[in-house]
């Protein structure tokens, strides 16, 4: 037999009173975007078109944001395309290294790079044989890690072969590979080998079909091209995010991020065409979205962004996660700390061990705080028995296009223990110099800037060592030394 319960009390009197102003709206409504106005919780027909654009405005923001990923390497691809990487047998190459000609996020002056793009919807299944003794990379084209090759995959540096497959590919999968199956039709191919470039053109790229017979690989040195390889900060950036929407399968993308698209008219199939006001309230957006992006990049507010308490040196992967995941929870700000100014994903980097892979720490400030400037002169002391295996350096990049700083007379703005030029201290230290005038004598360990332009400084350790993971080792701040020249 059912049992007849008992009724709670309920909500006082005063209770309810609170609970329907917490869920009221009042008839005006003061917001960043301007006031609105109700009628007992309905929107004045005069402020309905304001609502929506406040709406568009703020998830063009977070369009932006959550898209950058994405956005960053359409603008890859169309620079390797204008620098004549048009298919993914040629591949793109920097001898001897990357310099301050484009405009690329955070490349180092120490590496020689290998690029193309995997075209999986023109080629289908495709090889990569890739170099021995190399570090290379491939990420699909939303900027997600696929897999590593050489060193840090599983041909473990001695060279191998990598099949990747098509997003939805049923057909036979031959054995003598590793196979992996991106989610994306396109794919970028970072090359990076110790041998150099000789070691480099070794690498073949080719369609499964030629597996018998393969094309021969075309090599181009693009490293004095200059290209640009960043994202827009403005309406353009949606234009770049609807390439990808074109392109890829819907199932490429999670849902959500897929939704928000779709809400500023980014739908597959359909062309992204704004009419003249909504295109201002998405350019606003953009805008908004770059403001945010850089704030979250110079100044974090996530403890854990920055190595050392009391002092300024950030990392580039907080949470040590190639995902960006902290206890299975996005770190939605961490993602776009790196993606904004930094390239390429992989596990190898977002989590160094200790002799292995490399660590980079960055700052945009001296020791009192304030922005780095072009017009003054700073140090920086490291301290002796830098803890890298294999060496360590530091480049300078412009803040506003997070590329190489461009000096008049020097393509590599950087130094580096390699160089075996640099001056050391009776301590065993290395007094560093930034400036637009070099200090006497100590040419060797200056680099330039520039007057009227900030720039910031990244610090790489190739094979860091115990004492950079323990924190018995630390970067001190950079030193202003003089004021600005009026």
């Amino acid at each position: 037999m059912p049992i007849e319960g008992v009724p709670g009390a309920g909500f006082t009197p005063e209770q309810m009173r609170e609970a329907l102003e917490r869920i009221s709206t009042p008839d005006e409504l003061a917001t960043a975007f301007g006031t609105f106005g109700f009628v007992d919780g309905v929107p004045r027909s005069g402020s309905v078109a304001a609502i929506y654009d406040a709406l568009d405005v703020m998830r063009a923001a977070e369009a932006f944001l959550v898209g950058i990923p994405g956005a960053s390497l359409v603008a890859v691809r169309a620079g390797l395309r204008s620098a004549g990487v048009t298919s993914p047998d040629i591949i793109g190459y920097t001898d001897p290294r990357a310099n301050s000609g484009g405009y690329y996020l955070t490349p180092n002056t120490e590496t020689t790079y290998g690029t193309t793009f995997l075209d999986l919807r023109a080629w289908g299944p495709t090889v990569i044989e890739a170099p021995p003794q190399s570090l290379c990379v491939i990420d699909d084209f939303w900027f997600r890690y696929v897999t590593d090759m050489g060193i840090p995959g599983p041909d473990r540096g001695e060279g191998g072969s990598y099949l990747f497959l098509p997003p939805g590919y049923d057909g036979d999968v031959p054995e003598g590979y590793f196979v992996s199956r991106p989610a994306t039709f396109t794919n970028w191919v970072v090359l990076r080998t110790l041998g150099g470039v000789p070691t480099m053109k070794t690498t073949r790229i080719y369609p499964l079909s030629e597996a018998g017979s393969p094309r021969e690989n075309t090599f181009v040195n693009i490293a004095d091209v200059p290209q640009n390889s960043v994202h827009s900060n403005d309406l353009d950036f949606f234009r770049e995010i609807d390439q990808l929407i074109q392109e890829e399968p819907p199932e490429a993308l999670d849902p959500e991020r897929a939704g928000i698209f779709a809400a500023l008219g980014l739908l597959r199939g359909r062309p992204f065409a704004p009419d003249e006001h909504r295109a201002r309230l998405l350019d606003a957006g953009a805008r908004l979205g770059a403001a945010i992006s850089r704030a979250i990049v110079f100044a974090p507010r996530d403890p854990a962004a920055f190595f050392w308490e009391g002092r300024s040196w950030k990392n580039a992967f907080v949470g040590g996660s190639s995902e960006f995941l902290r206890d299975g929870v996005r770190l939605l700000d961490a993602r776009t700390q790196f993606h904004y100014f930094a390239t390429v994903i992989t596990p190898a980097m977002a989590h160094a061990q200790v002799g292995a892979g490399s660590a980079y720490a960055y700052t945009a400030e001296d020791g009192d705080g304030r922005t780095l400037d072009g017009a003054a002169t700073y140090t920086l002391r490291i301290p002796a028995d830098p803890p890298a295996k294999n060496f360590w350096s530091i480049d300078l990049y412009d803040t506003q296009t997070r590329s190489l700083l461009q000096l008049p007379d020097n393509p590599y703005p950087a130094l580096s223990s390699l160089a075996g030029t640099l001056q050391q201290e009776h301590d065993g230290s290395f007094l560093l110099w930034f400036g637009p005038h070099a200090p006497a004598g100590r040419e060797s360990n200056w680099v330039g800037t520039v007057p009227g332009k900030s720039w910031f400084p990244m610090f790489r350790l190739y094979g860091p060592l115990a004492p950079w993971f323990d924190g018995s080792w630390r970067l001190p701040e950079l030193d202003r030394v003089t004021e600005p020249i009026a």
